[in-house]
């Protein structure tokens, strides 16, 4: 568009001056060229000449749907464009819709694209993220020293990135590898050489060097970060393989066996881990057992080869569980030279507080207020910290007395029976319909002396009758 004036008498003047409309070219049918008006501006006295050739420029712009980068200084041209502008789109003159379908340089909604591949899960490029973590830790110069070629260094990046943001097995990490992500282009190996079974080499190739890359990693973590290995936490837990992404029925697997499932899956066979880590979540050692491997054995074997990354002078305090605080453990522990912090496996009852009345309140992450004392106990060397949280004390008593009453309820049941026509009188059913209480409030049965044995059964029916 642009500005065709035409003189005129202007009555405000009472003089002739210049007439300005705003008007579009376009060539018709006949490929003739013709003007159409857009808008009539009218006289126009107070707009210099520079300022005209602005507003037409700014019209122009928006007309081709070209944002302008910065805003336009002089406000007295943005008030004439926007006033324009409104003015046109309410006359009709000017189709917004055709306008911008018109001079949309791109139809995002036709573009075909083949081969796509994300670079990461919004709303963070997490494959971007890990390989940089990799490169933060020097990883590949330590396979390098290890005698690595490049490209089998690219495939270990490969396999560690894509293991982290999508864990699944060989087979279905190379599926994803190929069809999803861009992890290739990150890591410079060629995609189209990505395979289970290269998955698996890599993955024995990196198992071969695990004491030295978790050494490594527990050093090179410490000092990235200014950490002390002042306090670790070792647990265990089991779970089935295939939730690890060890997919198979793992018939012939010396690792997968039959034990006590965490997760309640007695169907399944399981595999046991068991992590060393510190206090900000940096692991120092891990391994994984049989999975029929118990809290409960020794660790002595443990010490030795989780206390090389230790990267401290001084040994660190152990975090246990009572699961694997067994006596025998705790003498290892104290034999190795280390202290330790369980959860007591049997209850104390004889202990009288170190200093009376001293009492420390903490407020936990979830905002409760757990009180805390030092107490001790002459048949112990052992300190002791008695923990009391009030609020978990309410939860725990009316999670107490609801299973009272629901296995009061089921005992009054079974002694309206005895004196109902009809009822259960009978004595192995009566002993059935307690064993069913017991077995549905195993922790509150011990509570109460119901031990109704034949004899006393056979004598209730008795006097009934």
């Amino acid at each position: 568009m642009y500005l065709k004036a035409s003189f005129r008498h202007n009555p405000d003047i009472k003089d002739i001056a210049a007439y300005y409309r705003l008007v579009e070219s376009y060539r018709n049918e006949s490929d003739r060229v013709c003007h159409k008006t857009l808008l009539n501006i009218g006289f126009w006295p107070d707009a210099t000449r520079e300022q005209k050739d602005k507003v037409v420029q700014l019209l122009n712009e928006r007309y081709k749907n070209e944002l302008a980068l910065f805003e336009e200084a002089d406000e007295q041209v943005a008030e004439w464009v926007n006033r324009f502008w409104n003015e046109m789109i309410v006359n009709k003159t000017i189709d917004r819709k055709t306008m911008e379908e018109k001079h949309r340089l791109v139809k995002a909604d036709t573009i075909k694209h083949k081969e796509a591949r994300e670079i990461g899960t919004d709303p963070m490029a997490i494959e971007w993220i890990c390989a940089n973590i990799w490169n933060q830790l020097k990883l590949t110069e330590l396979f390098k020293t290890l005698g690595w070629s490049e490209e089998k260094i690219q495939l270990a990046i490969t396999q560690v990135v894509s293991r982290a943001v999508y864990p699944g097995s060989e087979l279905a990490t190379s599926k994803w590898i190929k069809e999803n992500s861009a992890i290739c282009d990150i890591t410079g190996y060629d995609v189209n050489n990505i395979n289970k079974d290269k998955l698996y080499q890599s993955a024995l190739d990196l198992y071969q060097h695990k004491t030295i890359i978790e050494n490594y990693l527990s050093t090179t973590t410490n000092e990235l970060f200014d950490l002390q290995d002042r306090i670790i936490l070792y647990d265990l837990t089991n779970t089935f393989p295939i939730a690890i992404g060890i997919e198979g029925s793992k018939r012939h697997s010396k690792l997968a066996k039959y034990g006590r499932s965490k997760e309640k899956r007695s169907d399944a066979k399981l595999v046991v881990l068991a992590m060393v880590i510190n206090i900000e979540g940096f692991i120092k050692y891990s391994a994984i057992h049989e999975g029929n491997y118990a809290d409960t054995s020794d660790i002595k074997s443990l010490i030795e080869k989780f206390g090389c990354n230790i990267n401290t002078a001084v040994k660190p305090i152990v975090v246990m569980d009572a699961g694997i605080a067994t006596e025998k453990n705790l003498d290892t522990l104290i034999r190795e030279g280390y202290k330790y912090v369980v959860v007591s496996r049997s209850k104390l009852k004889d202990y009288q507080p170190v200093q009376q009345g001293k009492e420390t309140y903490l407020l936990t992450k979830s905002k409760k207020i757990i009180r805390l004392s030092l107490v001790k106990s002459e048949k112990y060397t052992d300190s002791f910290l008695k923990v009391e949280s009030p609020v978990k004390g309410m939860k725990e008593q009316g999670i107490k007395n609801r299973l009272e009453q629901g296995y009061e309820q089921m005992l009054e049941l079974i002694k309206q029976g005895l004196f109902k026509p009809r009822g259960i009188k009978k004595a192995d059913k009566v002993q059935q319909r307690i064993g069913k209480a017991k077995q549905k409030y195993p922790s509150i049965h011990h509570l109460y002396n119901i031990t109704l044995d034949i004899d006393t059964a056979t004598q209730i029916v008795k006097n009934i009758y």
